[in-house]
């Protein structure tokens, strides 16, 4: 009885035709060692400094516990200024993260400090990266990205304990509907099996980032992300080439979101109860049918 982990494909270095057949066509996470060891930030990017060029902006933070579907979505659960949230989480443990907040916007000097993998693949969408910190025992709940890019995920000033599971294997996870997230009853680094059967025999990969890795995340697959230290990390983010995941990508960010959000608004705790309910319901229909084949 068990989750299945496989540990993930790690290389130093890896050409455009290494990783076009090897990772981008099949759709395989890999972890790059020394591509970030080319940027500046590699060396920079330190605590001291991001507090340093950030300051001493007000930003969002989020915890671990369920989400409250009485809450608006994505409402934070506290606000700190930026250089104090630093010092937090250097200081000791929490559970507190950053996340829709991109310091980039504020510290623009930031920009010249990385450099996107164009010599691996084209497509590349933001101006602005999205970065995320966290503390020590902080955890980024299961999920997968509703804009369906592929991500380069780089890692700073500490380790991060990641879980990836393939975009088949979502009914299993219990993914609830309207969503791209899953049942947040279960804790997937330990889950109980009795009470959540359907992730008995789920097939995922495990990683371990340090300071400098790139993990290479392909469109579609889930991931859950513990910070094993307080620490930070940048996600550049680029298209894949195929419409169908482009066109499932705006319906997502569209119609299914704003149903979704309309549903909350209304309906509230009988939505959430109702969705929760699907996904128990579908993962056990899963299970017992042997899915994914």
């Amino acid at each position: 009885m068990g989750i299945n982990l496989k540990p993930i494909d790690i290389v130093d270095d890896i050409t455009q035709e290494e990783f076009i057949e090897k990772y981008l066509k099949p759709r395989k996470p890999v972890v790059i060692k020394n591509m970030a060891k080319k940027w500046p930030a590699y060396q920079k990017w330190t605590m001291e400094y991001v507090k340093e060029v950030v300051g001493d902006v007000e930003v969002p933070l989020y915890d671990s516990s369920k989400a409250d579907p009485a809450a608006p979505i994505n409402a934070p659960t506290a606000k700190m200024k930026f250089a104090d949230y630093i010092d937090l989480i250097q200081r000791e443990p929490t559970d507190l993260r950053i996340f829709f907040f991109d310091p980039i916007k504020h510290a623009k000097s930031l920009l010249q400090d990385y450099i996107s993998p164009k010599e691996l693949m084209g497509g590349f969408l933001d101006k602005y990266p999205s970065m995320f910190f966290g503390g020590k025992g902080s955890v980024t709940f299961l999920h997968y990205d509703i804009d369906l890019a592929h991500i380069f995920h780089t890692h700073f000033n500490g380790r991060k304990h990641v879980l990836l599971f393939e975009y088949k294997w979502r009914e299993r996870l219990y993914k609830l509907p309207y969503a791209t997230y899953a049942l947040e009853d279960y804790d997937i680094e330990n889950p109980d099996f009795t009470k959540f059967p359907a992730l008995d025999g789920v097939e995922g990969i495990e990683c371990f980032l340090e300071h400098g890795d790139t993990l290479f995340m392909p469109t579609g697959w889930w991931h859950w992300m513990k910070y094993l230290d307080g620490s930070f990390s940048i996600s550049l983010r680029a298209w894949d080439k195929s419409w169908a995941v482009k066109a499932n990508s705006l319906w997502n960010l569209t119609v299914q979101r704003k149903f979704d959000d309309i549903m909350k608004k209304n309906f509230k705790k009988k939505y959430m109860d109702w969705k929760e309910k699907i996904a128990v319901k579908r993962a056990e229909m899963a299970y017992k049918r042997g899915l994914p084949k």
